[in-house]
């Protein structure tokens, strides 16, 4: 469980996940305007399909990073209205965390199958 005085920001904007610490640093001082180095916060990033996250946050002496990859899956990452970071709790966390299922993608050939059976 975190605690209720940790801060989360989730960034709005998609990130390259080939991205490390230092760069996910500076993304994450540059789209909400705090330190990483501070402490007591977390820092949510989303590749472009929403399948994998990186969450960032400073201990006492270093960064860490958890990395999460969905499979039949995506994150559903919370509405900005147009700023580049929102701010969540640790419920809202969880459930980002634990991703939505999606429908399984359908061929073009396949959708052209459906439609020819409905059809008379």
């Amino acid at each position: 469980m975190i605690p209720a005085v940790v801060r989360i920001f989730v960034c709005t904007e998609p990130v390259d996940m080939r991205q490390g610490f230092d760069r996910l640093m500076l993304a994450a001082r540059e789209k909400t305007q705090h330190d990483p180095q501070g402490g007591g916060a977390l820092f949510v990033f989303a590749n472009r399909g929403a399948t994998r996250i990186k969450v960032l946050w400073f201990e006492r002496n270093g960064c860490c990073i958890l990395y999460k990859r969905l499979h039949r899956a995506v994150f559903e990452l919370p509405v900005s209205g147009g700023s580049a970071s929102v701010h969540i709790d640790s419920a809202a966390l969880a459930r980002l965390l634990a991703g939505t299922a999606r429908a399984p993608k359908r061929s073009r050939r396949s959708r052209q199958e459906l439609e020819a059976r409905a059809s008379p």
